[in-house]
């Protein structure tokens, strides 16, 4: 199964990514998770690696050579779907060179790549090699993938999400999120893939949860569970370290076996 994480700016994507992992993990899966949010560069501290993986945006050559392949697709009259990056048709966990996956307690983490520099151009590339990989990616039967998508919309109009099987989303406690859970439900639904659900995350309150899911139905939007604000995320964020003992790891792993039934 090949699960995408979606969500506006600050919804805590990336802490439901660092959950869900740990809470597949307790269950008995292998996990690989794919960091393709070419902003934020702490996904590989939150899961208690020491390192990032090398980018897979340089083992296909780089940021420059996939823009040279997207304009030669383009000029001749092919669509961004169409553009090949991997010559082999399938890519097992265990065919990727090992600097470019970290390893550890049945967690392995891949990174499409990261902007360095100002002045790089668009992420469009990134989004190109995300959509390959996924597609062809081969999971073993006990391997899951859970995709970190970058904040926002953007990256359904590079149709990475017509490559995996379930999209959910993350949304906090605002108008805004809100709202985005429906376009997000929308445009998982146009690209052919399952929109599982929401995720309500940094809860307050048992009223405050009950006013979101109302909000969210009204919208069409199903929930599949709910996260409570956790001091232990917001400490574990502030110093730089993975997550530990967290409350809201008890609540995923029933988000955890709803995704997997």
């Amino acid at each position: 199964m090949k699960l995408c994480v979606c969500g506006k700016g600050g919804s805590g994507k990336s802490s439901v990514v660092v959950l869900l992992t740990e809470a597949l993990r307790s269950r008995g899966h292998s996990v690989v998770v794919l960091d393709s949010d070419e902003s934020n560069s702490n996904l590989y501290w939150m899961l208690g690696f020491d390192r990032p993986p090398h980018p897979l945006m340089e083992l296909v050559g780089g940021k420059k050579l996939i823009q040279q392949k997207m304009r030669t697709n383009f000029s001749s009259g092919q669509d961004s779907q169409s553009l090949t990056i991997w010559e082999r048709e399938e890519l097992p966990t265990n065919a990727i060179p090992a600097d470019y996956v970290a390893s550890r307690d049945g967690v392995k983490l891949i990174s499409t790549g990261k902007i360095h520099q100002a002045l790089e151009g668009c992420a469009c590339p990134m989004g190109t090699v995300t959509r390959e990989f996924l597609k062809k990616l081969l999971l073993s039967p006990e391997e899951i993938a859970v995709v970190d998508m970058e904040a926002g919309l953007e990256h359904f109009g590079r149709g990475v999400e017509g490559s995996v099987d379930l999209v959910i989303n993350v949304v906090e406690p605002s108008m805004e999120s809100i709202s985005m859970a429906r376009k997000i439900m929308e445009l998982t639904e146009a690209a052919g893939a399952c929109y599982k659900g929401s995720i309500l995350n940094k809860v307050s309150s048992p009223a405050q949860q009950d006013y979101m899911a109302a909000k969210l139905d009204e919208l069409g939007v199903p929930v599949i569970g709910s996260l409570p604000h956790d001091d232990e995320i917001q400490a574990a964020g502030l110093e730089g370290r993975r997550i530990q003992h967290s409350t809201a790891l008890a609540c995923m792993l029933s988000i955890a076996d709803r995704l997997t039934q």
